[in-house]
């Protein structure tokens, strides 16, 4: 989750093009710092390793600890967007249809928990449909979620690339032929999975390890600390992260958040 964590850290204070769509910019730069997507990842990886496994247990931790997450850090920090807003502070929280990028920026421990392909994509679709049961919003999420088991399954060599962007093409229908500097010129903020997914996966593709990736994604603009996340998290399982880099972004979590992470690394270990 590691690897998410640090593409919302390294891409909120870009968003919105703040950061002049280059590769050229401070990994850390002032005014860096988690967001909600930190937090909602964080949350699933909480309820996941509580569920273990059942997933009756899962649909009803995943709604319990977002929620009781979302509420120890509150607005203006988490900067949670309209509709999930809502539905954290509904009395009767329930799926609403969202095919917003969330589902996909929360995923990453689902890439990391389970040992088939099926089995993970499955999982995905648990962790996204307590509110994002759009087709699209569960699409992302397991788009995420695949790209991590194959690059940590089977490595990230130009043919493991290919054979990955393959699949991802043919099983959800993304265009992840365009390149990134296709992408930069005409990629605005948006907050849909459909069209932040691809992007995110392809500035993975194109990368040549993690901060490559993250540069990459950072650079495309619009939703920076989100995109960032979700290359992020496939970078991790591809490359891992330097050390450098880990101990930074760790410093960036309060110590209860760093715990819960400290949980997640101890039990995929």
């Amino acid at each position: 989750m590691l690897g998410a964590i640090i593409g919302d850290i390294v891409g909120s204070p870009y968003e919105f093009d703040r950061g002049g769509k280059t590769t050229d910019f401070p990994l850390f730069d002032t005014g860096a710092n988690f967001t909600d997507d930190t937090l909602m990842t964080l949350a699933v990886g909480q309820a996941l390793m509580d569920a273990a496994g059942d997933e009756t247990r899962a649909d009803e931790l995943l709604v319990t600890t977002l929620r009781a997450v979302a509420a120890r850090y509150p607005l203006p920090k988490g900067g949670f967007g309209g509709r999930f807003a809502w539905w954290l502070l509904s009395s009767d929280p329930q799926p609403y249809g969202s095919f917003g990028n969330g589902s996909a920026m929360r995923v990453s421990s689902v890439g990391w928990l389970f040992d088939s392909l099926e089995t993970t994509e499955h999982w995905a679709e648990i962790s996204a449909r307590i509110t994002h049961n759009h087709p699209e919003g569960i699409k992302g999420a397991q788009a995420t979620a695949a790209a991590m088991f194959l690059a940590r399954t089977e490595g990230a060599s130009p043919e493991a690339k290919t054979r990955h962007r393959t699949y991802l093409t043919e099983r959800f229908g993304y265009d992840l032929n365009r390149t990134c500097d296709e992408i930069r010129p005409t990629h605005y903020h948006q907050e849909s999975c459909q069209l932040s997914v691809p992007p995110a996966l392809i500035a993975y593709f194109e990368s040549h390890d993690y901060e490559s990736a993250i540069r990459l994604a950072v650079s495309l603009g619009g939703d920076t600390d989100t995109e960032a996340a979700i290359t992020g998290a496939v970078a991790e399982a591809a490359y891992g992260i330097p050390e450098p880099l880990a101990t930074k972004g760790r410093s960036y979590l309060p110590p209860e958040l760093l715990a819960v992470l400290d949980r997640f690394t101890a039990l995929i270990a």
